[in-house]
């Protein structure tokens, strides 16, 4: 019975981390605004807190893990692994704050959830272990594709709104050049000013 509760623990926690792992950095993704910005020491620290707290949480989940025996450790295991992985690749993404940084953690969180997928399939045989390994991989790819397409996504929508604010700027400078000496200098500096040039 204690074999089965840690797995159905487990196995919670992971599907928890499946589902929110992509809200998450989806909502993290699209918050950002396209600049990385400088690490703060609190930052550092929440991120080094963070690593910390993953290599702890994984080191008590593996001891849990060497209770049990056969496949169930196998994914046991895999689990810890993943539910490390997804902890250590947000904090990574959150300190770096980079769209880059969201999709590497995005992709790293796919890598993992995988490995526990196989995991689950080992136990299986035949026909069966073909499908679950062939569904392990179609939902990496799907993950991948995700990842990869928002990446995309967020970049035209930053091209677009960088492209908007030149054209702006553009319209707001012109409507300076009708007026002569000092307002014609505040009207530039105030286009400046306002669209972040």
């Amino acid at each position: 019975m204690l074999v089965t509760t840690r797995e159905q623990q487990m196995n919670k926690k992971m599907q928890n981390h499946k589902r929110y792992a992509a809200i998450v950095i989806g909502l993290a993704c699209a918050a950002w605004g396209g600049q990385a910005m400088a690490a703060t020491p609190e930052a550092k620290a929440a991120y080094k807190a963070a690593n910390e707290q993953a290599a702890l949480n994984y080191k008590q989940a593996h001891a849990e893990c060497d209770k049990i025996t056969g496949n169930p450790k196998d994914v046991c295991i895999a689990e810890a692994k993943a539910v490390r992985a997804y902890d250590e690749a947000v904090a990574q993404a959150q300190y770096t704050n980079t769209l880059r940084a969201y999709t590497k953690a995005r992709i790293k969180i796919a890598d993992a959830n995988y490995d526990v997928d196989l995991a689950r399939c080992n136990a299986l045989t035949g026909n069966d272990k073909d499908v679950c390994v062939k569904l392990a991989k179609s939902t990496k790819v799907a993950a991948l594709a995700d990842a990869k397409a928002d990446k995309k996504v967020i970049e035209a929508r930053s091209d677009a709104r960088e492209a908007k604010r030149k054209a702006e700027y553009k319209v707001a400078a012109e409507k300076c050049d009708a007026l002569a000496g000092a307002a014609k200098d505040d009207c530039v500096k105030a286009a400046k000013t306002q669209f972040g040039y």
